[in-house]
């Protein structure tokens, strides 16, 4: 299947709107986005009252561009997380969006000689006119697991989450690590036991805040499961026939779990 990419145009990206732009709007601040009536706005610019701020096309969805503004509405403001059952691409575009408004409000001057920072109109980037550094998006690479022993998956209750959802093991790559380095330690930290056959699944986008969430699937090898009580609340083996509550329908976190579902129904090795 071909790989479509969101957006490979980015020359002219950032203008001031006249109010006949068209498409999707992203107006973000503070880590959150404007969703009237619980959905991403669409029309023109002048409609949803944008005309004179100014915008970036950040991608496309359904033939239509997709645009950045980075701008507080006085209400119907509320996290991206509520997009998560739309359509996979837009929920990544949006999350695109969150994540530059963020970026843009902390990069406004520079961090080695403090001078006024511009957009480059060329990049997603900031540019610094004085001492010509250049700035990116910051992006955090997180590994997530998936451990299967038989027909039971390993699940776990984690410190950060709200509510009684059960999900897979995940933390952050740590500086000089591989990504199966990173997988083994988090997953020793956590839980106390060794995995083996790990293997590669997929990746996700994921802005809270600006994790890159990179999935794979592995199979016990040895130790007792003992949970990390600072990370997390609760840890333990789940029959895949008899599951708690789990991540929402669209995140990695769940297509692993039904994955591995998957592989403990069919007896798979």
């Amino acid at each position: 299947m071909p790989v479509k990419c969101l957006w490979s145009n980015r020359k002219d990206m950032e203008q001031t709107l006249k109010g006949d732009e068209h498409g999707w709007w992203v107006v973000s601040h503070d880590s959150q986005v404007w969703l009237p009536e619980g959905k991403l706005p669409y029309g023109m610019a002048a409609q949803c009252g944008l005309e004179g701020i100014v915008g970036r096309k950040i991608g496309e969805w359904q033939g239509e561009c997709v645009w950045l503004v980075s701008h507080q509405k006085t209400s119907q403001m509320d996290s991206v997380r509520q997009l998560l059952d739309e359509d996979v691409a837009l929920f990544q575009l949006a999350g695109r969006g969150v994540q530059l408004a963020e970026f843009y409000h902390s990069h406004q001057f520079c961090g080695y000689c403090g001078q006024k920072m511009v957009h480059s109109k060329t990049e997603l980037a900031c540019l610094c006119p004085q001492c010509k550094e250049r700035y990116y998006p910051q992006i955090a690479p997180c590994v997530i697991v998936a451990i299967r022993r038989g027909e039971e998956i390993l699940l776990a209750q984690h410190q950060r989450h709200c509510g009684n959802m059960y999900t897979v093991l995940a933390g952050f790559v740590e500086v000089g690590e591989t990504l199966e380095q990173a997988v083994a330690r988090e997953v020793m930290e956590e839980s106390n036991i060794r995995i083996k056959n790990l293997r590669y699944i997929s990746s996700q986008p994921w802005p809270f805040p600006h994790s890159l969430m990179m999935a794979f699937m592995a199979e016990y090898a040895d130790g007792d499961l003992r949970h990390d009580p600072k990370e997390l609340r609760d840890a333990g083996w789940f029959r895949y026939d008899q599951l708690p509550i789990l991540p929402p329908p669209g995140t990695v976190a769940r297509r692993l779990i039904e994955d591995t579902v998957v592989l403990c129904r069919d007896g798979q090795e």
